[in-house]
């Protein structure tokens, strides 16, 4: 019997995957944990990162800069990413082995040009919400639990967001993995576990 509880499955996609634009180092571990999981939810929902081809975070946008560069981009600090889960590509495409035929909902973030997307609750901006907190309410769930790609950003972010809108929210670690860019995985531990987001 499934719990009345939700599982966000966050970017998996084959640009997150070896081999991809923006490869998590063992990523493609996570599709087969994630595919055991789905039995144990009553709602799924899955993320999609899904930008235009000249989205303002790719550093080829910005002369002379480079993947994993810190810049500011229209007042917020931005992290420049290589070229990744652009719209139409195979590389945005979710891994073909996640089998997910109950997902209710798919969220397509990261689409408008200027702004960034990390979470599944709101973008990078801090006020355009993507609605899912809403439609989570609305089906009266209020335990939540994320997994997916990549554990220091877009998992991250979506946890402390859920946290931030009132829900309980323990992230899957064996389901996740980081990019760990100059320490930002212990950084994301930190500040998740201070949030109040469980770790199992």
């Amino acid at each position: 019997m499934t719990a009345m509880r939700a599982l966000i499955l966050v970017d998996l996609q084959n640009d997150f995957c070896p081999g991809g634009a923006l490869a998590v180092a063992r990523g493609d571990e996570t599709i087969a944990i994630a595919n055991r999981l789905l039995p144990y939810f009553s709602t799924v929902v899955a993320t999609q990162d899904w930008h235009p081809a000249d989205h303002e975070s790719f550093a080829p946008q910005h002369r002379g800069r480079k993947p994993g560069e810190l810049i500011d981009l229209h007042g917020l600090p931005q992290v420049l990413w290589p070229p990744h889960c652009v719209q139409g590509t195979r590389g945005a495409e979710l891994h073909p082995e996640l089998k997910i035929p109950q997902a209710q909902l798919v969220i397509r973030k990261g689409h408008h040009r200027e702004i960034d997307s990390y979470s599944a609750f709101m973008e990078a901006d801090r006020k355009t919400s993507t609605g899912l907190a809403g439609y989570l309410r609305e089906r009266g769930l209020g335990e939540v639990y994320v997994c997916g790609l990549a554990t220091d950003f877009c998992v991250a972010w979506t946890a402390l967001d859920a946290r931030a809108a009132g829900f309980e929210i323990s992230v899957i670690e064996e389901a996740s993995r980081a990019i760990d860019l100059e320490g930002s995985a212990a950084k994301a531990w930190a500040d998740m576990r201070q949030a109040g987001v469980r770790r199992c």
